[in-house]
């Protein structure tokens, strides 16, 4: 008689060599078993590594990476993390769920929109065809009578931060628009001619992207087993940058498995203006029972000196995952930090600081300055040009918002959807003698 000698099914024969790759804390991290992780990432401490290394190693204990689900802010760090894992194991990457936010949604919502009354051929507004639709909204109410009234820019801000944050509009005014408060009821008005356009003409912005996803999870529970069990795993990216709607939704999403990993780092939370709730990751671990906590601390970017200042700046944050970030064995300058009066002396002095590093022999094309916004350069930009001192803007409008793109663009949404008033509105004003009233009322 032969004998069988069955191999265990628990033989675990990784092609990468996790350990040599990774330090000590990423390896924890990333070889965790199933369930809910939350992992502090300081800066430079190895984040990408942890989560593509992750996906592989998900892989390689036969996950199918179908089942994975990738969630990112940008989709240029979605596109990175795939082609690392891509690197790491050829030919698997391509089938796992890797996104924003948003484009997943939009991915999940033209498959199954269809249960909440969702067209799935809607087209997807982005943020100056949102600001003409509310004006749009507002010139049929005759609200620009008034001439302090809101201009579209920031209603589109007040509608988009009350959804992102599940506020009611005037709730959002009371918050953070308090000199808004007389003009609450025409905002909410304004909202709900702004979201009744939408439906009429298959329209949906950024925001819809959230908010309906998270309504089909609710509203049709068939959906949410579904998807719930389809996706046996879900990484989030940056999770401290996660509204209240998006964490909502990674709940339901995991309701089935709950096996849930996301990176982020307290200390680097500062998108709360946008909408961004702190809570998210501070309580992860008392949302999640069992959640296991992982800290990457050991940072490759920076020197001793710039982390001590670092560390010591945040010591003393009342709400946090306390954490010492450590350089790997590097050396340098102590940071400086320079007062100034206002930006018309700043200005001058990295002007001035600029041309001392030139004299000392440094090439100008080894000095970057750093902004926090475009608009905060104004001042500096002409300083630079007032001592003659060369210099390159590496930042300003997207591609597909300047003006020449969405003109050309606008003919081709009209083409796929006749019923896009923004679109339309936007050819007939390149017509000349036709304004924005004339071409509201061709449409009309």
């Amino acid at each position: 008689m032969k004998k069988y000698h069955l191999k265990s099914s628990d033989s675990f024969k990784p092609s990468i060599d996790y350990s040599s790759d990774l330090n000590p804390e990423q390896l924890e991290a990333v070889t965790s078993d199933d369930g809910a992780a939350l992992v502090i990432a300081g800066a430079g401490s190895g984040k990408t590594r942890v989560v593509t290394y992750r996906v592989a190693y998900l892989i390689e204990k036969g996950v199918d990476p179908s089942r994975i689900m990738l969630l990112t802010f940008t989709n240029k760090a979605s596109r990175e993390m795939l082609q690392r894992v891509e690197l790491l194991i050829k030919g698997e990457s391509r089938k796992v769920w890797g996104g924003t936010f948003h484009s997943i949604g939009n991915m999940i919502l033209r498959k199954y929109g269809k249960a909440i009354d969702l067209a799935p051929d809607f087209t997807i507004l982005d943020r100056e065809d949102s600001k003409d639709l509310i004006e749009s909204s507002v010139a049929e109410m005759k609200l620009r009578k008034d001439k302090m009234f809101p201009k579209a820019n920031v209603l589109i801000n007040v509608i988009s931060y009350a959804t992102g944050t599940e506020r009611s509009v005037i709730e959002e005014i009371e918050e953070n628009y308090a000199h808004l408060f007389v003009y609450c009821d025409e905002i909410e008005k304004v909202k709900n001619r702004y979201e009744a356009k939408k439906r009429e003409m298959k329209l949906v912005d950024f925001d819809d992207l959230l908010f309906l996803w998270k309504k089909l999870l609710v509203d049709v529970p068939a959906i949410r087993e579904k998807l719930s069990e389809k996706f046996l795993h879900m990484l989030v990216d940056e999770y401290q940058d996660t509204n209240r709607i998006q964490s909502e939704i990674v709940d339901l999403m995991i309701s089935k498995h709950n096996n849930i990993m996301v990176v982020g780092d307290d200390s680097q939370a500062i998108y709360s203006f946008r909408g961004a709730c702190f809570d998210n990751i501070i309580e992860f671990p008392d949302r999640y029972h069992n959640a296991r906590t992982f800290k990457l601390t050991t940072n490759y970017r920076s020197t001793d000196e710039i982390l001590g200042l670092a560390n010591e700046s945040i010591a003393f944050n009342s709400r946090q995952f306390p954490k010492t970030l450590n350089a790997l064995n590097r050396k340098g300058p102590l940071p400086a930090l320079v007062p100034l009066k206002n930006t018309g002396q700043q200005a001058e002095f990295i002007s001035q600081r600029i041309l001392d590093l030139v004299d000392e022999g440094l090439p100008m094309k080894e000095i970057a300055i750093l902004y926090r916004s475009h608009f905060q350069s104004m001042d500096l930009q002409m300083e630079l040009t007032r001592r003659r001192i060369p210099y390159e803007v590496r930042s300003g409008m997207r591609f597909f918002e300047q003006a020449h793109i969405k003109d050309v663009v606008s003919y081709l949404r009209a083409i796929l959807n006749p019923m896009d008033e923004i679109s339309w509105t936007r050819i007939l004003k390149l017509t000349p003698g036709i304004g924005g009233v004339t071409a509201r009322k061709i449409w009309d």
